[in-house]
């Protein structure tokens, strides 16, 4: 499957709302790469709180949003038996770079990459675009685990 909407990534992810920040995710590469969208608007839960006056996307849930691409990446191009019952934790953070404020109304587009997996263990990167400027880039790690 080259894309998947809202619904098809609330099926593979146990995030709901308002933390499932992911809108759209496409150009998939099986388990190697994807783009995802992720709509910023006026009224997203964190713009109320976070500088109202002149509202900007949180750096930790840009992250959080490249986590969360990460792992319907990785839950869409693996056997529905290997994660269900799973979830998949972010592990660390190596490196974040914030480059330019996220503003709403804005479609963050994030272009990731798994760079590699050992065994339960996965590593990403990735860059984050508004009208193809560059706002974010990280590279993390994350792991699979058995839901309690």
């Amino acid at each position: 499957m080259d894309k998947l909407n809202k619904d098809q990534i609330r099926d593979l992810l146990p995030h709901r709302e308002p933390m499932l920040l992911i809108d759209e995710l496409y150009d998939i590469e099986k388990l190697k790469s994807a783009t995802a969208l992720v709509k910023v608007r006026k009224d997203s839960f964190f713009v109320q709180g976070h500088f109202p006056e002149q509202p900007v996307m949180p750096g930790v849930l840009i992250v959080e949003s490249f986590g969360q691409a990460a792992a319907a990446l990785t839950a869409n191009g693996l056997d529905k038996s290997t994660y269900e019952n799973k979830l998949v934790f972010l592990m660390g953070v190596e490196k974040a770079r914030f480059r330019n404020p996220v503003i709403p109304d804005c479609e963050l587009i994030l272009k990731i990459e798994a760079i590699r997996s050992h065994s339960r263990v996965w590593k990403y990167k990735g860059e984050a675009f508004v009208n193809d400027i560059k706002m974010a880039d990280a590279i993390w790690s994350a792991t699979i685990v058995d839901k309690k």
